[in-house]
């Protein structure tokens, strides 16, 4: 019997005990997919004593199947297009210059909300974990994971409280490590396995990145 988590924190925390192995490591970025993969994210950040952002994606949809994805863009500059997709289904240079204008506009929106100045962090060699609060097409994960090989980084790990089971087992080929807490049957949406599943603001999302922050820079005075 599955046992629905309390909310997003509960959620994340769960999660963390699953992350041990990569605990008080120098080598650990976590990144949170905004708005509902942060809260998640800050508990997994926190338990593991890793540095948290924010990963932002957006989905380049078909222009008459926003759903269906051609590409991606995302945090750091990352253009990630699928020219089979676009071969296939006959896009025109058109068609993707306005989807990409109209969502390039959106990712800088959404960069300058939740990052403002900050540099987006140095990815290289390092060990990735990409949160978010449940899978269920696995859809702006995948365009995520896509994106993120570009900026280098050793291993990307895709970690979330719940998934369906199909879905959690195809990220086995796309990410280098998957880790779902719960993958039940009959999953229809993530919301249902939530007791709260009400939507994370934007001044949550500072709140806790401005927390984990602060956090990491009292350990670092400790440690000094």
């Amino acid at each position: 019997m599955i046992t629905r988590f309390r909310n997003r924190s509960d959620a994340g925390r769960q999660l963390a005990t699953e992350l041990r192995a990569y605990s008080n490591r120098s080598d650990v970025t976590v990144l949170a997919l905004p708005r509902g993969g942060v809260p998640v994210g800050f508990e997994v950040a926190s338990a593991l004593q890793a540095p948290l952002d924010v990963f932002n994606v957006r989905k380049l949809g078909l222009p008459w199947h926003e759903e269906f994805a051609m590409g991606a863009l995302a945090s750091g500059g990352v253009r990630v297009l699928d020219e089979d997709v676009i071969r296939i289904a006959g896009v025109s240079e058109t068609d993707i210059r306005q989807v990409l204008a109209a969502e390039e506009a959106e990712l800088e929106r959404r960069e300058q909300q939740y990052r403002g100045a900050r540099p987006f962090p140095d990815l290289t060699g390092r060990t990735v974990i990409l949160v978010d609060d449940g899978l269920a097409t696995g859809a702006t994960m995948r365009a995520a994971v896509a994106a993120l090989r570009k900026k280098g980084p050793a291993r990307v790990v895709v970690a979330v409280p719940v998934a369906a089971p199909v879905i959690c087992n195809a990220f086995r080929s796309i990410a280098d490590e998957i880790v779902c807490v719960e993958t039940p049957e009959g999953f229809s949406a993530v919301g249902q396995w939530y007791e709260d599943f009400s939507q994370t603001t934007d001044d949550e999302v500072h709140e806790l990145l401005d927390r984990s922050r602060e956090t990491r820079e009292q350990l670092a005075a400790t440690r000094s």
